[in-house]
């Protein structure tokens, strides 16, 4: 552990962060490295840091504060050390554990790593969290933006985002498609244009079940019904669909006893309803048309079924099965129309990265946007939270911005350590002041009889509530 990084120096209050036994260890006046973030980031971090100063000490009296520890990244690293990402910012962030961030650039041109994807990748932040829910007030899309209330489990270290690729005309994209025309697909029917551009999609089981585990230990422990694993496995049958079967298979070998799959939940059911019921009449409810099936596929449904019994007939049935975490699939392409039209169905979704990132978006979309979502980006022991939009520049240091997504993220990050006490201040805190209209112009402009208000303010407002809400309570 250092001193100092970057040339500042560590707060001599604050405490590190520890990790044992799967757990995090948070003394009271934990050191927590945070980027404001470029653009408008200088604006919305003062607001959020002062609404997260007076939450802890509202929630906690005193007892507990965080030592706060400026680390650089973006436009004002460059500024300072001509460098986008210094070293000394992620050793920062990995020795401290848990950090927050605004937004940053990711600068045009060559040779620069995506400052987001490269903290991810360096800390292996393999899980990136993003729960999605309405704000009473907020303007919205669509009719009933009250319906959306979930968690986006999103994979962060595999699929196309690992960034291998090949320009289409360069000698290694010829290289690989010679390889791939002349070897791999010889004598096939499938050839590549020999014009690609090429990329490489892998998806492990390693990450798939680790970011599945997440999600399924977050729907039980705060009582979510159902677990969706999101993916295109209809078309990608060993990336994408294998995401879909490894999913499963974690939740059958390490949450057996509080899951059952939906494919699971139609047997069960069927045998609840008529327990005289032979497994190939029960194969054939499950399995619409499997009479005109092949003999094998016909058998292997109905050793399925006899195989569902055995294992959890006795735990599982006699309706036992509906109080368990449902695991079920859906298409990615389906999930899509369906958070739009039966939101409410979905509790949580686990998806491979590039979906998670499209759908994560989409649904911020009916509940006010990207500047009302949070985000947080987990690995074993870390855990680095952030502004999910970009950095506007145009709107930098003029007190406009709404700040919500920071200081939702920031009531991440308490829940996270679990100072679950601040976290909820800041939620309701927020609530509370966008149903007394007082907004910001981005949601001021589509709320009839608001007052718009700038980032400062609102962070009062929010301060005000907040202190209102904790004298009631004692």
């Amino acid at each position: 552990m250092k001193t100092s990084y970057n040339g500042v120096n560590v707060p001599a209050e604050g405490k590190c962060i520890g990790y044992s036994g799967g757990e995090l260890q948070v003394p009271d006046t934990p050191v927590i490295p945070f980027i404001e973030g470029d653009g408008t980031g200088r604006d919305i971090w003062k607001a959020s840091r002062r609404v997260f100063d007076a939450a802890v000490e509202h929630a906690y009296g005193g007892k507990r504060r965080v030592a706060w520890f400026e680390v650089f990244a973006g436009e004002k690293a460059f500024n300072t050390f001509k460098e986008w990402l210094p070293n000394e910012t992620v050793d920062a962030i990995r020795d401290f554990r848990v950090a927050i961030k605004g937004p940053l650039t990711t600068p045009v041109g060559g040779g620069i790593r995506s400052l987001n994807v490269a903290l991810r990748q360096l800390l292996d932040l393999y899980s990136c969290e993003r729960p999605v829910r309405y704000f009473d007030g907020v303007p919205s899309p669509v009719k009933h933006p009250e319906k959306m209330d979930l968690v986006i489990f999103r994979e962060n270290t595999e699929d196309v985002y690992i960034g291998i690729e090949w320009k289409s005309g360069s000698p290694e994209a010829k290289k690989l498609l010679e390889f791939l025309n002349n070897d791999m697909l010889k004598d096939g029917k499938k050839q590549i244009r020999w014009d690609s551009g090429v990329g490489i999609k892998p998806i492990s089981p390693t990450g798939t079940k680790r970011l599945v585990r997440r999600a399924i230990k977050f729907a039980l422990a705060n009582k979510r019904p159902s677990v969706t694993l999101v993916h295109k496995g209809n078309i990608q049958k060993f990336t994408e669909g294998g995401f879909r079967d490894w999913g499963y298979d974690l939740a059958r070998e390490e949450f057996r006893a509080e899951t059952v799959t939906e494919r699971e939940s139609w047997i069960l059911d069927n045998l609840d309803k008529n327990v005289a019921l032979t497994a190939e009449q029960n194969a054939a409810m499950i399995e619409p048309g499997l009479e005109q099936a092949p003999e094998a596929f016909r058998k292997s449904v109905q050793e399925e079924v006899k195989g569902v019994i055995a294992a959890i007939g006795a735990t599982h049935g006699k309706g036992q099965w509906k109080k368990k975490l449902l695991i079920n699939d859906r298409i990615a392409d389906s999930v899509f129309q369906q958070v739009l039209l039966r939101a409410d169905e979905y509790s949580v979704l686990a998806t491979s990265n590039l979906n998670g990132d499209y759908l994560s978006d989409a649904c911020a979309a009916q509940v006010g946007g990207l500047g009302m979502a949070p985000g947080s980006n987990i690995g074993d022991g870390y855990g680095v939270f952030e502004a999910t939009h970009g950095t506007a520049p145009k709107y930098a240091d003029k007190d406009v911005i709404n700040p919500s997504s920071v200081m939702l993220s920031g009531a991440m990050m308490f829940a996270f350590l679990g100072w679950k006490e601040a976290a909820q201040l800041i939620e309701d805190g927020i609530a509370k002041t966008i149903q007394q209209k007082r907004v910001t112009y981005d949601l001021e402009r589509l709320m009839q009889g608001a007052t718009k208000v700038g980032t400062a303010a609102f962070a009062d407002a929010i301060i005000e509530n907040m202190k209102s809400a904790a004298a009631a309570a004692r």
